[in-house]
């Protein structure tokens, strides 16, 4: 399997909850048992920079604090100001900085992208020797909660840091985050210490914690608020922002504030504060949960995902006698395997379903003719439907070479893998062909469309299962009456390279260049509508006419470059898209690679339509983005937090933020972080 890179600066590796170097490292600790395999993130071509950028305007609207001025508050050093705040007041700041419109794009961007002055690649491309454009915003003012143990696996409040995310390894000063070589416009990973000096900075500990300690972490960020200062805004243009140490110990606040408490004190992740891991694991588990595709067969997530899952549909899934896992290196099963695991089935009762192991989609390699692995593949599928379909095994079926089929007992099978759909395909659209007597083309439609299964192939998947489909075939009780002398294989099939777009809504699929340029797929998915972002298609003009110009939608001027806007776009797109729901039909959204422009407008359809938050639909779409890391860049990300506000205000609903933008981006950057290579 190919990995398509991102490059951004190089990142310190760590085993722990981000410590965080000049060079900036990421947590790469999973808080989730399993990862999501075989997912990538694609190369997203910047485009070209606009040839003139207007300067960024430095007045607007700022985010106020309770925090500031200080005076309320008791002061515990003089120099450096050092200032002590209670839990009601920090809860009440965290409570008001939520309800504090952002400030608009213009006023932070480029300024977030990270313009370091020896970058002279990032610099050239966004501020075109504009100095202006890499003035320090004066409209941000955060609030940066900062854990004293470090450790964030265990008492952790909403949105904390360790110290080390701020301080460069001097320890009295903030880390230039800044990038000094390469280009990206994804550099999500540099927020929380790009926003460190614009923030009202809190430390607070266990109740076990030394006080000295304390003081000393707190003087270390004091120190380093002043030397920012003198450093960058000796004209002192910027707001005044100062140190906390919280009084209250973080076992009280535990007790007292539960809305705070993202990890309690034994590490337990409390559900009440929105963590993307376990959002996007409970978005998966419901995309593929477990659902039968033909008679005592079911595909789905791994037993132990399922088991972990919040998703209460799952406890309807009944008791499976056989599990097979569909895991990378694994052999394809021999006769005498196959009669040795239908034995263990008739001699043993098994709790959690006897285990099997049968290799994941895209490793068996195809070849130019039949072969044994083909023939115990076959063998193997038509195995598991006389194990579920026993009553089928007449004197029509020849029995398999050294495997007795005496026993009439039906078996309950689980085909799975850990996100229900990458490495179970290839198993699962085989024995969907075998059970349904169908050729590939039409079990792969079927299987997605009435059976409602998302699943994802690899191109080696498709010419093995073009290699063996009439074996398959021959062999099947319910192909008897298909011709297959007179069947015709489908042009899109020829066309397509295993993947289908992404279904993310029953109206709304999610795609690349290659899915748009294929319209007899479109229609067989029950397509009939497509919006290009910055993309258009190829077609020929007869293809356009009987599709009508109605239902195609181009929007360009849209660049994946930082810079060029999206958020004018979204009402437009947003009602072509909710036309054709109306019209019962379905629209898919492309552009070239179908993780940035096209997905921030689905993740802006997913907040106007089902009412969630960026972050929750953000991981609603992510889940569903078949075997891609959806990736849109930071200033997509920005815009979708503005969006949230204006649905927000739509709703007359009070704004109110999830997460703060800085929280967001280390979010999203900790995602990321096991499916690409740091450069």
């Amino acid at each position: 399997m190919a990995t398509v890179l991102v490059q951004q600066q190089s990142i310190r590796h760590s085993a722990t909850p981000p410590p965080v170097s000049p060079a900036l490292s990421l947590n790469v600790r999973p808080r989730t048992p399993t990862t999501i395999p075989n997912k990538h993130i694609p190369a997203c071509p910047p485009g070209s920079a606009p040839q003139a950028v207007s300067p960024i305007e430095q007045t607007g609207v700022s985010l106020t604090s309770l925090l500031y001025p200080p005076d309320r508050f008791r002061k515990l050093s003089k120099s450096p100001p050092i200032y002590s705040i209670t839990a009601s007041a920090l809860a009440a700041a965290l409570d008001h900085l939520a309800t504090q419109p952002l400030p608009d794009p213009k006023q932070v961007f480029p300024w977030l992208h990270g313009l370091h002055p020896f970058n002279g690649v990032q610099s050239a491309f966004f501020v075109n020797r504009k100095r202006s454009l890499r003035r320090i915003p004066r409209c941000f003012r955060s609030l940066t909660l900062v854990s004293l143990d470090g450790d964030l696996t265990k008492s952790r409040l909403r949105g904390a840091v360790s110290l080390d995310e701020i301080l460069d390894t001097s320890g009295t000063e903030f880390i230039d985050a800044d990038p000094i070589y390469g280009f990206s416009v994804r550099n999500f990973h540099i927020q929380t210490a790009k926003l460190a000096p614009l923030s009202d900075i809190v430390i607070y500990a266990e109740r076990n914690a030394d006080p000295s300690h304390l003081f000393d972490a707190a003087q270390k960020v004091a120190i380093a608020q002043q030397n920012w200062r003198m450093k960058h805004d000796p004209a002192q243009e910027t707001p005044l922002f100062n140190t906390f140490i919280l009084s209250d110990p973080f076992e009280e606040i535990e007790q007292r504030y539960h809305d705070l408490v993202a990890i309690d004190s034994q590490g337990h992740i409390t559900g009440k504060v929105m963590d993307f891991f376990q959002w996007e694991r409970n978005e998966m588990c419901s995309m593929s949960k477990a659902s039968e595709i033909s008679k005592n067969v079911w595909l789905g997530p791994s037993p132990d995902i399922l088991m972990s899952s919040d998703d209460q549909d799952q406890a309807h899934v009944p008791h499976f006698d056989l599990t097979v896992e569909a895991i990378d290196l694994a052999p394809i099963p021999g006769p005498r395997y196959l009669e040795k695991v239908r034995k263990n089935l008739e001699e043993e009762e098994w709790a959690e379903g006897m285990p099997m192991q049968f290799p994941s989609s895209g490793s068996i390699v195809p070849q130019l003719e039949a072969n044994r692995d083909q023939e115990d593949f076959v063998n193997t599928v038509r195995w598991l439907y006389d194990l579920a379909n026993p009553e089928d095994n007449g004197s029509d079926i020849e029995e398999l070479d050294d495997i007795p089929m005496e026993d009439s007992t039906s078996y309950k099978i689980l085909i799975h893998c850990a996100d229900g759909y990458t490495e179970s395909s290839l198993l699962a659209v085989a024995y969907f062909m075998f059970a349904e007597g169908l050729p590939l083309d039409r079990a792969w439609i079927k299987l997605h469309r009435e059976k409602g299964r998302n699943f994802f192939a690899y191109p080696s998947d498709v010419v093995f299962l073009r290699s063996i489909q009439q074996q398959l075939l021959e062999q099947s009780p319910a192909a008897s009456s298909l011709n297959l002398d007179v069947y015709c294989e489908p042009a899109w099939l020829r066309k397509m390279d295993g993947s289908l777009p992404s279904r993310i809504l029953p109206y709304m699929y999610l795609g690349n260049l290659a899915h748009a340029n294929n319209p007899e797929l479109l229609r067989e998915l029950g397509i009939k509508r497509v919006l290009s972002i910055g993309e258009p298609v190829s077609w020929s003009e007869k293809e356009i006419e009987s599709w009508g110009e109605d239902n195609l939608m181009f929007i360009g001027q849209v660049q994946d470059n930082g810079i060029d806007p999206l958020t004018q776009e979204f009402e437009n797109c947003l009602s072509f898209i909710e036309q054709g729901k109306a019209d019962r039909s379905a629209t898919l959204v492309h552009c070239r690679v179908g993780v940035s422009r096209s997905a921030t407008i689905c993740i802006a359809e997913v907040m106007a339509s089902l009412g969630l938050s960026f972050p929750r639909a953000y991981c609603f779409v992510r889940a569903r983005r078949l075997n891609v890391i959806i990736q849109p860049h930071l200033r997509f990300v920005y815009e979708l937090l503005k969006w949230d506000e204006q649905q927000q205000q739509k709703r007359r609903e009070p704004l109110r933020r999830e997460l703060e933008w800085a929280s967001v981006a280390r979010e999203i950057a900790l995602m990321n972080k096991p499916y690409s290579r740091q450069q």
